[in-house]
């Protein structure tokens, strides 16, 4: 049993074998005791069921409830992979890690990723693997991680190289055009289809087709999604015969998707059938020895191919920041570096503006403000100030998740996004 979110997230207690029982409470007395305060003291206990490899959990009249699957129980049987809920915790029986064994890869760039680190080469040798089955993948990461770049990556060095590789970012799709954008539509499907249309799956036949974000489709369509996974058919909107696809699909998401099978948002059979292999992205500051190599690498992109050493400085200004929106942010920083820099020859002589390096209020400061400005304009600079701080520390404390992020700042998922865009924390 693991806490997967929650206060007490990474704490585990084995279960034992019948009759014992797990007990899981905010009480000391308790296996597996939680910090959560809308947690009962003695709130839930979990057996062994008589069915091989299945487990009773029992409600034991918690204040708050139990909920699987979305819904309260007093009791159920579960089974390996079930999520439960616990007030504001989430916890998983799954089976005990088993390593897999995989050397890290000799290589330090697989497609357009790049990196050195031990992480980012056990990285690539399941990527390597992957590649070379047609297993469904789910990769996890926080935002800037580069998961399309893996799934180009698994693409490319695939038996599929020769076919499309389509992405969609469901996330970024209003919720009435994304079944139009997976399955296509006929003409006069609706109002403004004044032509049919294929949708992704038909446009990546024969090759891979890369869903982003597959936690933001919408619960009703995930019965849909999840029939064409199993019968490689799907049917436009507003058509009446389907097609076959021949399609290996890539899937993403920022975090676990264990907490939003438990809510109900997410089935929990789609779920199972996407992460037939989950690929864990590391986020970059976790991996900070790989700054230079990918600096070097984002330079090259855009033409400065000579910078010279890595190092200096700048170097350490770059490995001291957290990094909330990872290699994509990394990224936007050195494009600012670039344009504000025209005569630089060498990545020491960049101009390096990290983000809340200017417009932002100090921890201790008071109100800056600057009346040498119009009374709008700065009472502008002073509300763009506390967006970029309010947001880049609620960011990085939530390590870039954009769910959790709008979820502890009570803002809508969209609209949190066009604010992370606006000052820079994400593309």
């Amino acid at each position: 049993m693991v806490v997967i979110d929650g206060p007490d997230m990474g704490r585990a207690t084995p279960l034992p074998a019948p009759p014992a029982v797990v007990v899981v409470g905010s009480d000391p007395s308790c296996d597996l005791v939680s910090s959560d305060p809308r947690v009962s003291r003695r709130h839930l206990e979990i057996a062994m069921g008589e069915a091989p490899g299945s487990y009773l959990v029992r409600d034991l009249g918690s204040r708050n409830g139990t909920h699987f699957q979305g819904a309260a129980i007093t009791e159920a049987i579960v089974a390996p992979g079930a999520t439960l809920r616990l007030g504001n915790s989430y916890l998983r029986l799954q089976l005990a890690p088993h390593d897999l064994a995989l050397p890290p890869s000799a290589r330090n760039r697989l497609g357009e990723l790049v990196g050195q680190s031990l992480a980012m080469r056990e990285l690539f040798a399941v990527l390597e693997r992957a590649a070379d089955s047609e297993i469904t993948v789910l990769l996890e990461g926080e935002t800037g991680t580069g998961k399309e770049l893996c799934a180009r990556g698994i693409h490319e060095l695939g038996a599929r190289r020769r076919g499309p590789m389509v992405a969609l970012d469901c996330g970024s799709l209003p919720e009435g055009l994304v079944e139009s954008e997976l399955f296509g539509h006929v003409r006069g499907a609706f109002t403004g289809a004044m032509q049919a249309r294929e949708g992704a799956f038909a446009r990546a036949h024969g090759g891979t087709l890369f869903l982003d974000e597959v936690d933001s489709l919408p619960l009703t369509l995930q019965p849909r999604l999840l029939r064409a996974l199993e019968s490689r058919r799907v049917r436009p909107v507003g058509g009446d015969e389907e097609r076959e696809v021949d399609v290996r699909v890539v899937a993403a998401c920022q975090g676990d998707l264990g907490p939003a099978v438990a809510r109900g948002e997410f089935r929990p059979d789609l779920y199972y059938r996407l992460s037939v292999l989950r690929v864990a992205l590391p986020p970059l500051r976790a991996r900070r020895e790989d700054l230079g190599i990918t600096v070097r690498e984002l330079l090259a992109r855009r033409g400065f191919d000579d910078p010279g050493e890595i190092a200096g400085p700048n170097l350490e200004r770059l490995v001291a920041h957290a990094w909330p929106g990872n290699v994509r942010e990394l990224r936007n920083v050195l494009d600012r570096a670039l344009a504000l820099s025209p005569g630089a020859r060498s990545f020491a002589q960049l101009r390096l503006h990290m983000p809340g390096d200017h417009g932002q209020l100090a921890s201790g400061d008071g109100l800056r403000v600057d009346t040498q400005l119009p009374y709008a304009d700065a009472k502008q600079h002073l509300l763009d100030a506390f967006e970029r701080r309010y947001l880049g520390e609620l960011f990085a404390r939530n390590d870039g998740n954009i769910s959790a992020t709008a979820r502890d700042a009570q803002l809508d998922r969209k609209h949190l996004r066009s604010l992370l865009r606006k000052h820079g924390l994400i593309d």
